[in-house]
């Protein structure tokens, strides 16, 4: 089955492990260096040309055993990893999380896949969604077990890891040298693929984490919601006044606090309607006239008019029997 996937399927994961090793390895200052950014989008390319190659020689199926892959092919067990890696290295920030998803199907694909062929045997880690089910207690437990779990498996890829670098480097030399047999090939691809399962689980959980810092964000840049009521932009800030029944309680008022304006209610009406036609917008409804408070007015008026009629006539009874300069006595001897 090598044979029939021919040299350009070869050539073509070859170039995108290439890209990825130069990318990742690389001397440029940034990431999103332009000359950085076109070896992640010439190896992206590679690898999904790859990837559909793969699918359309159905080089690998769940329903099969490890031992029934060529060992030629195992090599393009990489493929779906290759293509996250490389998925991740994209600096848009517009579509970061677009990529972060787009980089955990690969990932997951790859683990899925070798799960199928006894290469691993843990799944996948569920996406946020699904583990935020099955309410607060649930959760709970889940979340300790999870912390456990997640620890004792970094330790234990840690050593892998560790192990599988000195294996690996060997083979590889051997393999290169145009020395090794079949058996030994086989092993290397094996190892390889073990190296990228370690790989793909740690991505993963790095993934879930900058999913949640960018969803926090992106949850703080939206508005609040907009105060009820109407609208307060653009109204002037009142001025503190006393308002008063009538002008009469204008007066007493006024001539307590002189430094506090008064108005009536009338007035404080009038104001308001000017004010809201100049926005547009409706005016409050000018109670209509108390007649009590009509009354009341006039009552008072007619008070002052007595008061100040007697006041007048006060005036001239004293100015009757007291003569002109009565009682200035200040500038006689």
């Amino acid at each position: 089955m090598a044979e029939a996937a021919g040299p350009r399927l070869a050539e073509l994961l070859e170039l995108g492990r290439r890209l990825l090793d130069e990318v990742e390895s690389g001397t440029e200052p940034s990431s999103g260096a332009p000359s950085v950014q076109a070896k992640v989008r010439q190896g992206l390319d590679a690898l999904r040309r790859a990837a559909a190659m793969v699918a359309e020689l159905e080089l690998f199926s769940e329903n099969e055993e490890l031992e029934e892959i060529a060992s030629a092919d195992l090599k393009y067990l990489l493929v779906p990893a290759l293509l996250g890696a490389l998925t991740l290295r994209q600096v848009e920030p517009s579509r970061r999380m677009e990529h972060l998803e787009s980089a955990r199907r690969h990932f997951c694909r790859f683990l899925e896949l070798c799960r199928s062929y006894g290469l691993s045997g843990a799944r996948p880690p569920p996406a946020a969604a699904a583990r935020e089910d099955g309410g607060a207690a649930g959760t709970a437990q889940r979340g300790l077990l999870a912390v456990a779990s997640s620890r004792q498996a970094k330790i234990e890829r840690y050593k892998q890891k560790k192990e599988l670098e000195n294996k690996l480097a060997s083979l590889r030399t051997f393999v290169e040298s145009g020395q090794a047999d079949e058996e030994q090939v086989r092993e290397l691809y094996l190892l390889q693929a073990q190296k990228w399962i370690n790989i793909s689980f740690e991505e993963i959980e790095s993934i879930d984490q900058e999913m949640v810092i960018l969803k926090s964000r992106d949850t703080m840049k939206q508005p609040s919601a907009p105060p009820h009521g109407p609208s307060q932009q653009g109204r002037t800030p009142m001025k503190p006044f006393i308002l008063t029944r009538d002008a009469a309680q204008a007066k007493v008022f006024g001539a307590g606090y002189p430094g506090l304006p008064t108005m009536t209610v009338n007035d404080w009406y009038d104001q308001r309607r000017r004010e809201e036609a100049a926005r547009g917008q409706s005016a409050p409804q000018k109670p209509p006239a108390d007649t009590n408070d009509e009354e009341q007015q006039e009552k008072i008026k007619e008070e002052d008019d007595e008061e100040a009629l007697q006041k007048a006539r006060d005036w001239d009874d004293w100015k009757d029997t007291h003569p002109r300069g009565y009682g200035n006595r200040q500038n006689m001897g």
